[in-house]
């Protein structure tokens, strides 16, 4: 038969059928019979207005004059003018979205190609439908005359021309005009035509001329890419086929064939690669074609990349390479500048790359395949899932994270989870991107959108790359993910895959799922196995359950055996068949042993994992010819096979509760196992599914539906992960998020699948309306269910507890709705589990018929709490599955066991979430009830078993212990020893083991205290010691409790709190204090529970009693602000006190005015509680004016409790009042020690606490102590705090001073208002009068405070979350005023700051914060210092705290006063330091880490109020503005006392011994009776009577309060004795011949580094410090993170002069150095008093190498200008060479410069070395011996460095000055005899400086022979020894320098 025979042929069936078709079409669903389907029978359920119906925006272009309903034909002429008649006519009847000149161009490529004809109408049906069966045989019967035609046209119309011409009209909106126009010529077309057939890929167009052309989409003509008339969808490609059968219908789509090279193509060969990719391709020796095209921009660009192309094409190479860039990113050096290094230097803790994969399965292989190909650079690969948790350290040393979709959500969307690890991630791969289309795909789009925003937001650059099988509308999911698509779009068909697949579809007849669709499934499927087998094929078949593959292994054996095939099947023959005979016969799997035998094997995750291995190699060797196997094969192995079949389509989805459609990307995968490169030339792949999803799996294969978007589904619970994780917080914002979804990419493309018109989109291109609406209506629906507060007048959105916790824990808004209904504050488990299954998680989760048996049963069997409703419902399902899982029940049906599956991982998590949200509500038995659920979840064990059942006892002897409950209960075996325990379950043997897991039950012990505050406020002190073993394995690393105290009567928890216990700590009582709020009338008790958050049973309660408590009295009412006019200055009636006055203010503010007339006119003692910034500044004046002007020969003592107030109180009044009262003023700081006269000679005196503490001491010997008539302290709040003792003490002993010389010293306090003034004012003795206490809200300036609570247990994410509402308070409160931000730390200053300025990049004006033009900042700008501030000031943004160079302080202070800057960060040192008073004062987080507790601290509430006090300027604002952003727990703590005052307790009796001690030294108390006497002056002995019980005192008449205080005494002096201080008894710690590391262990060792900071994770900073220096830490026994370490590693650092690792470690160093003189000092007068001469020796070492920053090792000239340490031997060299010190110091100056010139020293260091040089402290000395005394003289042949005598120490802090340690000793018995200090400046004028000493000799001395060393405190080298014999009248002289020297000398000082 003829091609033209049989195509009429064919065109009569055609008709017939289509006429049958037709006749049918009311009664039946159409079903298309073509090769390309009609929407309608696509399972997606979309329209056919929803499918991807056009390519461009083109209008359709018709001709409106064809009205005629026959088609006009010119038999006599087909050509293309015909042709382009019928085109227009067609379109204009059909309502083609194509044009006619579209259509035209793609009947004329069919009708000039080579394919047959069968080939030609099958193609001409997909594109014009069966509408036309009349044109197409026409066109198929005149191809040749059409073909001769086309070629014969002239070239008039190129393609260009036509295309710029549509163009042109589509622009201007002309008609057609005349049709020739729009045609090509024939010779045109026909060039086009062979252009296009012989070129082998097109890059870009599907159709001619209708889309945008891409460089990188490669795909054949013939590839399915033709629209069909519709434009509605793609057609398949050419060569399909279609055939029926009695038991089902096949289409096959043949296999493309692989296309031609380009020209000058060529693969890139791995030996062309750098050394960084190189070793990363072991075994590669190019790559591969696909990868070739990819590689340039993969490994070279950071471009954002989009790779389409099928499974098996090597899209994990090219993830590969996306991975090398961005390691060889961080790689030095880098491999694109060094490609032949041959290292590579990976900075492995800067980046973080995140590769998404759709499945735990795939997860598994991502990991073990770069895993191990990135061994070699050090990368670690970890993979992160439901499956696998990791924990922070693991993720730190993790490089590559390997997540799924759902996880890296979870871990995202958590705004306090680890966002250290989000904002590292440089790299994020998202494998197989198109599951955007699949129920999962909102996951996708939210954290794509998520980064996108992050990547603004911070404008760090994270590299998006998507993976993707083909799809059709591939430019949207480019544009959604943001690549260019000129640059990073990849696109490759099917013709790239390395073995070409052919894909088979069967359609089995019947009703799916009936028994016959079931039977004809299997038929076909042993049909095509059969006839794969036959042509010596293997096959694997996969199904879609463990034991559906055994199933269909012996199905397939039967069907075999009965058809007679068993033959095709036999192994036996096979060469290694009898090791691998021996080899299965060792499993115990008897199905893989008996299905062997027949060729045939199984796989599935159940099987044992040797197993799996057996059948992966036997499948691998070719023993096994048809493996049945899960779909877990594809994904994890990746075992390839000739041919796949997929045995059915339906699987069980426990999620829906039924059976689901097999995922499009299960059958790719599958597919993707097809053809093995090696052995086939094309694979095959079959799918049999039922008849009525036929349609869809073709479609969905074959790329005809474009991708759609599924967020819509989920967008309620996304936007409140959004809101929640703080990125939306208003409408507008939420709306923008939505444009950074795939959904609003394809609401522009598909309006109408979104219920949009297309005059929508047209009137609102960019949807601004559509997604507001759609925000609108999330919102809404998340405000009505709590979980948000929306505002709709302002469109805020803000998070509540609720929303939070749902976001966290994924669950679903519906559910919560549900949970609010039936929660309830007190819930049995039975209610808690009925609540849990009703979650809308379960929904769709149905019962059937055939469990309901099964069901019944467990409930009897299984279920021990009341199930509410029948196994038929969905909650009752859910709730017998889930105690079926708990109880361990053997569940038998399949279906059932995936639904237990389902249930158990959801409910877990469901569980967690209810528990936080009762923890939230306060519900104390809801909360307990509920962590006793989650936890019987996850260990399957229910509350009621005995706690050991958690741990692998033998059921029996747990039931024994069970039916011993009383027996049994855990705090009764604790007591019992092995042999009881054994005797308890009559297994003696068993005792041992069982004592072993009691051991190991995490339980801890209570020991709570209370103390009343105030009458509503309770302080409680808990501590709680671990009381049990730790085992690794059994504990982990940490062992988590939760916290909680709740009320007795109301069980309301008062407070919780979440504790982990770490094995490093188990022995040590871990301490909290908390406040908790009382109600009156008192409960009776409170109970505190310690909770373990994992184990069953271990859990603690301690009843606290109220019986016993007493409250505190209530406090006076405040001071009343009176309504007086304002005092003038002329009230002083002084004229120089106006003067100073006048120059800042005319009349005193309405506070002064109240307090003027007690402070100027009468000497009262006075107390002032006033908040900060209300003028008490003043009131000191006043009362310092009043002292000078009645004793004017008195003295004023002003204490600051810090030094930066000391200093800006210094600045303040020298200027401004010193000089024009003519009065003297001294600072006495430990930074400014002044001599003593002139400290005799000031008037007034500045100091801290500890300094004058430490005068005052003394004061029976120190006049000017005596002369003191008023002491001003300031902040005297602080008594409270830990510094508060001194500052009592200091107030006791003034008192004391006053009362003992009958002479009255008066005292002012300053302080913010307090809750309990009276008692502080009878303390001070200030009567009525001299009582001020005003309200906080007293302030010249009104304040508005705003407290925000926000959630989160764990520190820096916390601060981090709160940076968003920082930048949104800014823009709300203090647009453009100034505005402080208060921080805790110098590291948050930074991170504050910088995301500060990301917000600021996403405003119109980014740098909003700066007032100044851009240029003048840039000069400022070269002069800063540190890095992070030259980046804030750049956008306006300042940052101040200590670690700051001193010159960069200033400029910030500076330009934020002059309002340059409009922000300035800052630590709570600047609150106290220096007044800049701003409009907003943001007080960002009120913690600080602690290093004693290892953990975060709360600032001290004065802190907190000495901020707030900043916020308002006097002089420009008419209120202030302040927020507090606190941890939510502590919101109601700090609404109560910034309000109400916070009261103010002694802490003195927590060391009362050091100040006894004190006392007793300086002779002021000498009996037990004189201490009690000295404490009844001090403001502990008044608070003990007012508030007992917070000091612990049971007793509270007067006798027992005075019983109280003697045994606190006798307490403290008995410590004193023990402690051998009182009677002067040696520390035994110091011994004699200690060495240097010996002697700076002992300086380290002291309390004074006590509170030296050492801050989250400098452990780990220590100890790699401590690896680089000479002494190592750990030789000290202390953990890394104690402060003592850490100032003995910052000395050895500072000794090395090495570079420290973080910028906070210079201000810490500096910390350690201004405390290591003081200690030194200490150190070497009490080893002198104990004699040790060595020791004392080595620790005047230790001084002088701690100046001058220098080793003793490093040699004597180490220390000078330009010097380095081993710089002895250049002195060597020198000719003649200089040996010593003292000989470079004789040297003239001229000869100093020469040497400085021989050295090669610097110009400016030569001036340098020759001063310090010349000048160092060379001394003659003269001893002269009598009979007990040496007489010592000094002589400085030398001149001074400094005028002032100070030394030469230049890494040194502080200004030092020179001084001379005299040191009498025998050196043989190692014994001192005497020790004195001496400065060498003496009041002798001249050129020789002479100092004389006089040293005592103990009798028992005399006689002996001594040496004395004459040692420098600050140089080493210097030093002088004279050897005499004591007791012998003679005179020793030294003399150091020859007389030349001394002329020399004489002449430069003169």
């Amino acid at each position: 038969m003829s091609s033209l025979e049989a195509f009429l042929s064919s065109l009569e069936r055609m008709r017939t059928t289509l006429a049958e078709a037709r006749e049918q079409q009311s009664t039946t669903a159409p079903y298309g019979r073509g090769i390309y389907f009609d929407d309608s029978a696509s399972s997606d359920g979309f329209s056919d207005d929803g499918a991807f119906d056009v390519v461009t925006d083109k209008e359709n272009d018709s001709w409106t004059d064809q009205e005629d309903d026959h088609r006009p034909t010119n038999e006599s002429s087909y050509d293309l003018f015909h042709l382009m008649q019928q085109c227009t006519v067609y379109v204009s009847e059909r309502g083609s979205s194509l044009d006619p000149s579209e259509l035209c161009d793609n009947l004329t490529m069919l009708i000039t190609s080579d394919i047959e004809t069968e080939e030609l109408q099958s193609a001409l049906v997909d594109v014009l439908g069966y509408e036309d069966l009349d044109w197409i045989s026409e066109i198929v019967l005149h191809k040749a005359e059409f073909a001769a035609s086309l070629g014969n046209s002239d070239n008039s119309h190129t393609p260009a021309s036509r295309k710029k011409r549509n163009k042109s009209r589509r622009e201007t909106g002309t008609s057609d005009g005349d049709l020739y126009d729009r045609l090509l010529s024939a010779q045109d077309i026909a060039r086009q035509v062979d252009e296009n057939s012989r070129r082998p890929l097109t890059s870009g167009a599907r159709l001619i001329g209708t889309a945008e052309q891409y460089p990188h989409v490669y795909q054949s003509h013939a590839a399915g890419n033709t629209l069909n008339a519709y434009g509605s969808k793609y057609a398949l490609p050419l060569g399909s086929t279609r055939e029926e059968f009695k038991e089902y219908e096949e289409i096959t789509i043949p296999a493309s064939r692989s296309t031609k090279k380009f020209p000058g193509e060529k693969p890139v060969l791995i030996s062309e690669l750098d050394n960084l990719c190189q070793p990363t391709f072991p075994g590669y020796t190019s790559l591969n074609r696909m990868q070739s095209f990819v590689y340039p921009v993969a490994y070279k660009t950071n471009e954002n990349m989009l790779i389409c192309a099928p499974t098996g094409a090597g899209k994990t190479d090219v993830a590969m390479l996306t991975v090398l860039q961005t390691v060889a990113h961080h790689s030095s050096p880098s491999p694109l500048e060094a490609p032949r290094a041959e290292r590579y230097d990976i900075a492995r803790d800067d980046f973080k790359i995140v590769y998404v994969a759709p499945m735990k399965a795939l997860a598994a292989e991502v990991v073990q395949k770069l895993g191990k190909r990135l061994a070699w650079l050090g990368i670690e690969v970890r993979e992160l899932t439901g499956d696998m948790q990791l924990t922070k350290a693991e993720i730190q040393r993790t490089q590559i994270i390997v997540t799924t979709p759902e996880k890296w959500d979870v871990v995202t969307r958590k705004s306090t989870g680890d966002t250290g690890l989000a904002q590292k991630v440089r790299l994020l791969i998202i494998d197989e991107v198109h599951l955007l289309h699949d129920d999962r795909g909102g996951v996708i789009e939210t954290i794509v959108a998520r980064t996108q925003r992050q990547v603004e937001a911070s404008q760090s650059m994270i590299r998006i790359v998507g993976l993707s099988a083909t799809l059709p509308n591939y430019v949207d999911v480019a544009e959604f993910l943001k690549v260019n698509p000129y640059q990073g779009l990849f696109y490759f068909d099917q013709s790239f895959r390395p073995v070409p697949l052919e894909q088979h579809f069967l359609g089995v007849k019947g009703k799916a799922g009936s028994r016959l669709s079931q039977g004809h499934i299997e038929r076909a499927t042993y049909e095509k196995v059969i006839e794969l087998v036959q042509q010596d094929k293997q096959v694997m078949v996969f199904v879609h359950a463990r034991k559906e593959t055994v199933k269909t292994g012996q199905m397939l054996r039967e069907m075999a055996m009965a058809d007679g095939y068993t033959d095709l099947f036999d192994n036996s023959q096979h060469p290694r068949y009898d090791l691998a005979r021996r080899d299965i016969s060792k499993s115990r799997n008897r199905e893989m042993k008996e299905l062997f035998g027949h060729g045939i094997g199984i796989h599935h995750a159940g099987m044992l994992r040797s197993d799996r291995n057996i059948s992966e190699r036997l499948f691998g060797e070719g023993m096994i010819k048809v493996l049945c196997c899960t779909a877990t094969l594809a994904w994890g192995v990746n075992l390839p096979a000739a041919a796949v079949v997929i045995k059915g389509t339906q699987l069980y989805d426990p999620k829906k509760g039924g059976f689901t459609d097999l995922g499009i990307l299960d059958v790719l995968q599958i597919f993707g196992r097809a053809g093995r490169p090696q052995f086939e030339q094309e694979g095959k792949g079959y799918i049999v599914t039922s008849q009525d999803k036929l349609s869809h799996y073709v479609s969905a294969i074959t790329q005809q539906h474009p991708i759609e978007s599924r967020l819509t589904e989920k967008l309620v619970d996304n936007l409140n992960a959004e809101i929640s994780l703080g990125t939306v917080t208003n409408i507008d914002e939420a709306v923008s998020w939505l444009s950074y979804t795939y959904l609003y990419v394809r609401m522009k493309k598909n309006p109408l699948v979104y219920g949009m018109s297309r005059e929508e989109v047209a009137d609102d291109p960019l949807l601004g309306s559509k997604r507001r609406e759609l925000i609108i209506w999330a919102a809404r629906k998340l405000h009505k269910t709590q979980m948000i507060i929306f505002d709709e007048h302002t469109g805020i959105l803000i998070p509540k507890d609720l929303g939070r916790v749902a976001s966290n824990y994924y669950i679903l808004h519906t559910s919560i709705e549900t949970f609010n209904q039936l929660m309830k504050p007190s819930m049995s488990e039975a209610d808690v589990l009925a609540m849990l299954s009703m979650s809308d998680e379960f929904a769709q989760m149905k019962s059937r018929d055939t469990e309901s048996k099964e069901l019944t049963q467990l409930v009897e069997s299984a279920a021990p709490c009341d199930v509410k409703g029948t196994p038929d419902t969905t909650y009752g399902k859910a709730n017998i599955l889930l105690q079926s899982y708990i109880s361990r029940a053997n569940v038998e049906d399949f279906a059932l066991v995936s639904d237990t599956n389902y249930v158990s991982q959801n409910a877990g998590r469901i569980a967690r979430a209810l528990f936080e949200i009762a923890l939230n509500r306060r519900w104390g038995p809801a909360a307990d009830v509920l962590l006793s659920v989650c936890k019987s979840i996850e260990k399957r064990t229910w509350s009621f078993q005995h706690p050991l059942s958690q741990f692998n006892l033998p059921a029996d002897l747990v039931h024994k212990l069970e039916a011993r409950s009383a027996a049994s209960a855990i705090e009764e075996m604790k007591l019992m020893d092995a042999d009881e325990l054994g005797g308890l379950v009559h297994h003696n043997r068993m005792g041992k083991t069982i004592a072993n897991y009691l051991n190991r039950l995490p339980m801890v012990t209570l020991d709570v205290q209370i103390a009343p505050l105030t009458r509503n406020v309770l302080r409680v002190h808990l501590e709680i010691t671990p009381d049990f073993r730790w085992d690794n394995q059994t504990h982990g690393s940490v062992e988590p409790f939760w916290l909680w105290v709740e009320e007795s009567d109301s069980t309301e928890i008062l407070y919780s709190d979440y504790l982990l216990l770490s094995k490093r700590k188990i022995h040590e009582a871990h301490k909290l204090d908390f406040t908790i709020p009382i109600s009156d009338p008192l409960p009776s008790q409170i109970y505190v529970r310690a909770v373990s958050d994992r184990w069953l049973g271990a859990e603690s309660v301690v009843p606290v009693s109220f019986q016993h408590l007493i409250l505190p009295e209530m406090n006076p009412p405040q001071t009343d602000l009176l309504d007086l006019q304002p005092l003038p200055i002329t009230a002083l009636h002084d004229d120089a006190l106006e003067s100073i006055c006048a120059k800042r203010f005319t009349h005193f503010n309405p506070v002064q005015t109240q307090i003027f007339h007690t402070l100027y006119n009468t000497d009262n003692n006075v107390f002032i509680g006033a908040p900060t910034g209300s003028g008490k500044t003043i009131a000191a004046e006043l009362s310092m004016w009043r002292a000078f002007r009645e004793r004017p020969n008195s003295k004023v003592v002003y204490i600051a409790p810090m030094k930066a107030l000391v200093r800006e109180r210094v600045k303040d009044w020298s200027t401004r009042l010193m000089k024009p009262m003519n009065r003297k003023l001294v600072e006495l700081t430990g930074d400014n020690t002044p001599d003593i006269r002139t400290m005799r000679d000031a008037d007034v005196i500045i100091t801290t606490p500890e300094k004058w503490d430490g005068i005052s001491r003394s004061w029976q010997t120190r006049d000017y102590v005596k002369q003191v008539s008023l002491v001003i302290i300031d902040e005297i709040h602080l008594l409270g705090s830990d510094r508060g003792p001194i500052l009592e003490i200091i107030v006791s002993r003034m008192k004391y001073i006053a009362a003992q010389r009958n002479l009255s010293v008066r005292l002012v306090g300053l302080s913010t208002a307090v809750a309990n003034a009276q008692d502080l004012a009878d303390w001070l003795g200030i009567r009525e009068e001299g009582l001020f206490n005003f309200r906080h809200s007293v302030r010249p300036v009104p304040l508005e405070i705003y407290i925000d609570g926000f959630p989160g247990r764990n520190y820096c994410p916390r601060m981090a979350s709160m940076n968003k509402p920082t930048f949104n308070a800014i823009k709300t409160h203090s647009p453009t005023q100034p505005v402080i931000v208060f921080v805790s730390s110098r590291r948050q200053t930074r991170l504050t700051a910088q995301d500060l300025i990301a917000f600021c990049g996403s405003e119109d004006n980014p740098r909003r914060f700066l007032h100044m033009p851009d240029d003048e900042m840039d000069a400022l700008l070269q002069n800063v210092q540190d890095s992070s501030l030259k980046l804030s000031l750049s956008f306006g943004i300042g940052l101040h705290h200590a670690g700051l160079p001193e010159g960069d302080r200033r400029l910030v202070e500076e330009l934020f006063v002059n309002n340059k800057i409009q922000v300035l960060v800052a630590t709570s040192t600047l609150a106290w330091g220096v007044n800049f008073p701003a409009h907003l004062v943001i007080v960002k987080g009120t913690e600080y880490y602690d290093s004693k507790i290892e953990g975060y601290k709360d600032m001290d509430l004065t802190d907190v109020l000495q901020m707030l006090g900043r916020a308002g300027r006097p002089q420009f604002d008419t209120s202030g503005v302040a927020r507090i952003f606190v941890q939510d727990t502590k919101k109601s703590f700090y609404k109560h006392f910034l309000h109400s005052g916070f009261p103010v307790e002694s802490s003195l009796h927590k060391v009362l011994d050091d100040h006894l001690g004190a006392e007793i030294a300086s002779g002021t108390i000498a009996s037990a009776q004189d201490a009690l006497d000295y404490l009844t002056w001090t403001y502990l002995f008044r608070r003990v009577h007012q508030n007992p019980t917070y000091y612990g005192v049971e007793d509270v008449s007067e006798e027992g309060v005075s019983r109280f205080l003697t045994e606190r005494i006798e307490d403290s002096l008995q410590a004193l004795e023990t402690s051998g201080c009182i009677n002067r008894e040696p520390d035994g710690s110091i011994t004699k011949n200690a060495s240097f590391e010996d002697c700076l262990m002992l300086l380290c060792g002291a309390t004074e580094y006590d509170e030296l900071p050492v801050r989250h994770n400098e452990d780990l900073v220590n100890q790699e410090l401590s690896q680089n220096l000479p002494f190592k830490a750990e030789k000290m026994n202390l953990p890394m993170w104690d402060p003592h370490v850490k100032a003995f590693l910052l000395l050895q650092a500072h000794m090395s002069r090495v570079d420290l690792p973080i910028t906070d470690y210079l201000t810490d160093t500096i910390s350690v150095l201004d405390q290591s003189i003081r200690v030194i000092q200490a150190c070497i007068d009490i080893v002198a008093e104990l004699g040790c001469l060595s020791t004392t020796l080595m620790f005047t070492k230790v001084l002088q190498s701690i100046k001058q920053a220098r080793w003793p090792e490093d040699g004597a000239f180490a220390f000078l200008p330009g010097m380095r340490p081993d710089c002895d031997t250049d002195f060597m060299r020198l000719k003649p060479a200089v040996r010593s010190l003292k000989e470079l110091a004789g040297l003239p100056v001229s000869k100093l410069q020469k040497i400085a010139q021989s050295l090669r020293l610097p110009r400016n260091t030569q001036q340098d070395f020759v001063k310090v040089s010349s000048s160092l402290p060379i001394l003659s000395v003269q001893v002269g011996a009598e009979l007990d005394t040496l007489r010592i003289t000094l002589t400085r042949q030398t001149p001074l460095y400094h005028p002032k005598q100070q030394a030469y120490a230049p890494k040194f802090p502080k200004i030092q000055t020179e001084g001379v340690f005299i040191i009498c000793g025998d050196p043989n018995r190692d014994e001192l005899f005497s020790l004195k200090r001496v400065s060498m400046l003496s009041k002798d004028k001249g050129p020789s400086r002479v100092t004389q000493a006089k040293l005592s000799i103990p009798a028992e001395c005399r006689g002996l022979n001594s040496t004395v060393h004459v040692i420098s405190d600050a140089y080493p080298g210097v030093d002088s020894e004279v050897s005499i014999e004591l007791g012998q009248p003679v005179i020793k002289t030294i003399e150091v320098v020859g007389d030349d020297m001394k002329k020399d000398a004489m002449r430069r000082l003169m």
